[in-house]
């Protein structure tokens, strides 16, 4: 089995991991419904039509 030729130094070994984090998705407040919404992404509303930017984009399903 290969074996590594040198030890891998703290600082490296650091530099490779400083991406592997968790991260909280961004959320914000939407300014008619009080509800929390992804940023930059259209959001289903209560009415079931979709909002943007506190906008309607598309009527509600009728069906």
């Amino acid at each position: 089995m290969p074996t590594p030729k040198k030890k891998t130094s703290r600082s490296r070994r650091d530099m490779r991991r400083s991406h592997d984090f968790l991260v909280e998705p961004a959320v914000a407040l939407d300014k008619k419904s009080k509800e929390l919404v992804r940023p930059h992404r259209a959001h289903k509303g209560a009415d079931g039509a979709y909002y943007y930017k506190g906008k309607q984009i598309s009527a509600a399903d009728k069906a």
